[in-house]
Parts: structure tokens; sequence; C-alpha cells
């Protein structure tokens, strides 16, 4: 299919790109169940208090069972105490992990949402980057100029290496390559910018 490929001076060319990523078929209940599992495996929750039989200290009574009007008490252990135990917190055990999710999920996935981004016309192509951009601000401009300013780039790591530096202070833009992404990234971001090698690079895995 061909698509639309943009230069860094904003000139319009077009380049062809396997209908497999960018006009595959659209599996909403299969990427729903990818965010899910996603999100639920990247959870680190490992929040944990100490119970009443962990706290460290005297286990002695406090004052007589009986005969003081009080009521009858322990140790100072008791949640009821500061410096107790904590009733009912958390103990650190629960697993949030679902099963791992296999190649295929996650490539289906991922040609479905780049596909609905090609649709919405929130995907972009643009040239590799051939030089370095040093300045933040330069880069920052260069976003504007595509109305990118919330989105991922996915560079070969050639490109990368040239707009690392000046894109990475740059809120709600991230820099990866087309290893180190996934169906996530691709929803959290509103736009999703490929590099022409890294597209084609990305067309090789389908």
């Amino acid at each position: 299919m061909k698509i639309n490929k943009l230069t860094i001076d904003g000139k319009k060319d077009t380049i062809d790109v396997s209908d497999k990523i960018v006009a595959a078929k659209i599996n909403n209940k299969l990427v729903s169940n990818v965010l899910y599992k996603t999100n639920a495996n990247y959870k680190g929750r490992k929040a944990k208090t100490k119970q009443k039989n962990e706290i460290s200290g005297s286990t002695a009574k406090i004052y007589a069972q009986k005969g003081t009007g009080n009521a009858r008490h322990a140790s100072k252990k008791a949640p009821i105490f500061v410096g107790g135990g904590i009733a009912h917190g958390p103990k650190g055990e629960k697993n949030y992990k679902k099963r791992k999710l296999n190649k295929s999920e996650k490539k289906l996935s991922i040609a479905s949402l780049i596909t609905k981004k090609n649709k919405s016309n929130e995907l972009i192509i643009l040239d590799d980057f051939q030089k370095e951009i040093q300045k933040t601000k330069e880069m920052n401009n260069l976003l504007i100029k595509f109305e990118a300013k919330n989105s991922i780039i996915i560079a070969d790591i050639k490109s990368k290496n040239n707009i690392i530096k000046s894109a990475r202070n740059i809120p709600n833009v991230k820099i990866t390559d087309v290893n180190h992404f996934s169906a996530y990234d691709l929803a959290k971001f509103k736009k999703i910018i490929f590099t022409e090698t890294s597209i084609k690079e990305l067309e090789k895995r389908y």
C-alpha cells in the first residue's frame, strides 16, 4: 500500500508499506486483551505492612488484666497502638501477572494499532535523520510543524542516535526503535512516527 512519506523539510513523497502493517484487519478485542495483560504484567505492587506478630519489641503485658478500669490489652504490638502492627494491610503476596503474551498476539495487536493510526491520519513516515539535531528547540519546532507534540518516534538506530539528545527532554515524546516498543506505547501516544528505515525493518517481521 502506498502511503505518504515526509521529508524533514515537510515535502511530501510516497512509500510502499506492506498491507499487513498499515491496512491490517483491526481486532479491537485482541488489542484490549493485550493492553490489559501488558498493564497487569507491568505492575510491581510489592507493598507490605508488618502484622502484629512481626513487630519487634517486648511481649510483656502492659498492665494487669483486671482492676485498672481500662480495657484489657496484651502488648503494645496491637494494631490500636502507634507503632503496633497494621490490621488487614497489604502482605506483599498478591501477583497481578497474567500469562505471557505470545508472538502472534503481539504482532497482530501492533498491526491493528498502526492500521487504526493510519486510518485516522495519525501515522507519520519521515525520512531518516541523516544529520544530528543538537538543540531541543529545533527538535521541538520540528514536532510542532508535524503536529506531533504527543508522539512516539520509532527510529532506526542511526536516526535515533541523531535525535535522542534533542528529544529526550520534550514532554509527551518517546524515542525508541523497532526492538523496544509495545502495543501499550502505540495506544498511549496520539501519533506514531516511523523513519523510512525503521518501517522497513518492521515490515520484514510481517
